[in-house]
């Protein structure tokens, strides 16, 4: 027996699943769901199958018309979960399970309605990446196993149900409930499964594409991300035509904690997107990058994670140069750079979690998880594009799209196919020691325009007394004041912050990358007028990106270090059980 994927029971000598078929209960009382998973394998298939679960309770294993079979649940373990081992008889071609999800279920986060921007309804939404798949349906819960999937999902009357997948209908259902049926034909690895239910509602965007979200915040994220088709448009002009029909979104509540997740046909999204200026809508040129390069291609396992997140990145700020020109993409070049930084100081200590290429038998991939993978790794993408010249790495990226298209891939693969088509490229731009060495490498690529050292001039003399000056600010776009900010020494006194707030007005800001950025500086300074809108946004918002550093910066003194302590012990109850487990880890950093 052999498992490729260490997050995974998953045997390669074992049938592959090849299609599923799911019926969801959604009960927001019991804040469960009752399910039941049809697993097809394509062929008549025999003998044991291992499934990921995790806090499933497992009702009865069947082959449908041929009754029930054996089946037991191994011992649990901290991050896998429990094996579930079936034994199929000769000649299976499907096996269906019942089961309940866990109201601690880590994949799925069940909202009351006061924690909704409309406050009349409960809300439910999935997250499946890393490894919590298991946790709503048993699975070969790994990257190497790719479904394509159908289902129907029963939710009380008055509620909508969305999925990573087409809609194939919907009808009332008996006991005040309606169902909803879902198409996905193309096979996607099963962290990409998705469903969130609540009071939606939608506005078209183009012919293709469709944002919905809770009806009090439609309008605005409709207007927010307008611009959608053009992103979709000059996206195909890098990879070829989109390969999922649809590109559709959904806004979910604050308390989601990515900024997005490109499940196919439904990313999603967070409100923090929502800034009222279409200052942060680029979060989407990122998660629609996604239907390449990482929906279409795949990494075969969390170990190869950059794969998927280092060619998005890349792809990301390719399609801001073509929007917006080369000074945006090297504006954002430019804060990926600290974000790359703030990864590499977190994990001084875990060096061997700062290699592309990982190593995570016995490490949960949720506590590896950082920007190493995306700017680390996105830096060893432009480093090739360089080497070879902007239109031949062109043409290779339409090839390696083509030869891996709806696989899932090793960096060995990946670092074989590159040495077909353009050999000698990877040891010229030193790609091991992307891949295999901590750190980034000092060969790396430096992203410079004028108006960024312009920036960083103006900020690295802040110690000087040295202050912009009224018409520079107004002439600063968003992603310009972020960037000086950033660039700002990290240790600023009260005094400062006033200053700051007084002339950049930045108490008020609705673009949360400045908004949090300006926090994260005040609390440093202890800096007292600033914790009020402090708790505001670390009471509602469970963006991890946010988090982190927020709670982080409040570590610096004792009455900070009492507030945050103060407000997490408030607002933990609705962050989602990943955020939650970030803040925790912050707060046990703190000094005695």
């Amino acid at each position: 027996m052999h498992r490729p994927d260490p997050h995974s029971f998953y045997e390669s000598s074992q049938p592959k699943t090849r299609r599923l078929r799911l019926k969801l209960g959604v009960d927001f009382d019991r804040k469960r769901i009752e399910g039941e998973a049809t697993l097809e394998f394509g062929d008549s298939v025999q003998g044991d199958l291992d499934l990921d679960t995790k806090g499933l309770e497992i009702l009865s294993v069947k082959v449908p018309g041929a009754g029930p079979i054996p089946w037991s649940l191994g011992e649990e373990q901290p991050i896998l979960g429990r094996r579930l081992r079936l034994t199929l008889p000769a000649d299976t071609q499907e096996v269906a399970i019942s089961y309940l999800t866990s109201p601690e279920a880590m994949a799925l986060q069940w909202l009351e309605p006061a924690q909704t921007e409309g406050r009349q309804a409960p809300f439910l939404f999935s997250q499946c990446q890393q490894i919590h798949a298991r946790t709503l349906v048993p699975c070969q819960d790994t990257p190497m196993v790719r479904i394509s999937y159908q289902a129907e999902v029963t939710v009380p009357e008055g509620l909508t149900a969305v999925m990573s997948a087409g809609p194939a209908g919907d009808a009332p259902a008996p006991g005040g409930r309606h169902v909803f049926r879902f198409a996905m034909p193309q096979p996607i690895p099963s962290y990409l499964l998705a469903l969130a239910v609540g009071r939606l509602a939608s506005r078209d965007l183009s012919p293709r594409s469709r944002v919905w979200a809770e009806p009090e915040t439609v309008a605005s994220a409709a207007w927010e991300f307008a611009g959608v088709e053009d992103m979709i448009a000059k996206a195909e002009g890098l990879f070829g035509a989109y390969p999922w029909d649809r590109y559709d979104m959904l806004v979910l509540p604050p308390s989601f904690p990515y900024g997005g997740m490109e499940n196919p046909r439904m990313t999603f999204l967070t409100p923090t997107l929502l800034a009222g200026d279409r200052s942060l809508v680029d979060v989407v040129a990122h998660e629609l990058a996604h239907s390449w390069t990482g929906n279409l291609v795949t990494n075969a396992s969390m170990e190869h994670f950059w794969l998927n997140e280092g060619f998005t990145v890349w792809a990301e700020r390719r399609i801001l140069r073509i929007l917006h020109g080369s000074d945006e993409e090297a504006l954002g070049w430019a804060m990926g750079q600290k974000a790359l930084e703030d990864s590499l100081e977190r994990f001084k200590d875990e060096p061997h979690l700062t290699v592309l290429r990982l190593h995570l038998e016995g490490i949960d991939p949720d506590d590896a998880f950082s920007s190493i993978p995306y700017e680390k790794g996105a830096r060893l993408v432009a480093a090739l594009e360089r080497e070879v010249g902007e239109e031949r790495f062109h043409r290779f990226i339409r090839d390696y799209m083509d030869a891996f298209r709806f696989t899932s891939i090793t960096t060995e693969q990946f670092c074989t196919f590159v040495e077909e088509q353009l050999p000698g490229a990877l040891k010229a731009v030193g790609a091991d020691a992307y891949l295999h060495h901590p750190g980034l490498p000092e060969t790396a690529p430096v992203f410079r325009s004028a108006q960024l050292d312009r920036l960083t001039a103006l900020a690295e003399r802040w110690p000087e007394g040295v202050r912009p000056t009224g018409e520079q600010i107004a002439a600063w776009k968003p992603a310009e004041l972020l960037v000086y900010l950033q660039k700002l020494p990290r240790q600023l006194t009260p005094a400062d912050c006033a200053w700051l707030d007084g002339n950049l007005a930045l108490m008020g800001r609705g673009n949360y990358e400045i908004l949090v950025e300006w926090l994260t500086l005040a609390a440093a300074a202890d800096y007292e007028p600033a914790f009020p809108r402090i708790r505001e946004v670390l009471s509602k918002v469970g963006r991890m990106k946010y988090l982190r550093p927020l709670y982080g910066a409040l570590g610096g003194h004792a009455r900070t270090r009492a507030l945050a302590r103060e407000i997490f012990a408030a607002a933990s109850p609705g962050y989602h059980g990943l955020s939650r487990r970030v803040v925790q880890g912050v707060l046990e950093s703190y000094p005695a």
